[in-house]
């Protein structure tokens, strides 16, 4: 057995989403609102965004004036 009154009140709580999903369940906590669940999140749904990996690298080279890599010149001989 526990010892008496040194625990927390673990009572029912509503959880609501941002995506209007709402969870029944138990916590010390209360109830509370989350923005993103297992109803909305893309690993769980599949839809993933994509990301354009290539418009972020241009946008860095333009801000710090970078360009991108030359191949090296070929040495002459004298």
């Amino acid at each position: 057995m526990p010892k008496p009154s040194i625990h927390p009140n673990y009572s029912l709580a509503t959880i609501t989403c941002a995506c209007g999903a709402v969870y029944e369940t138990a916590s010390t906590r209360g109830s509370f609102a989350v923005e993103i669940c297992a109803n909305c999140h893309p690993f769980y749904t599949g839809r993933q965004k994509l990301v354009d990996a290539a418009g972020r690298i241009e946008r860095f080279q333009k801000r710090y004036h970078q360009k991108s890599p030359t191949p090296p010149r070929a040495a002459s001989k004298a």
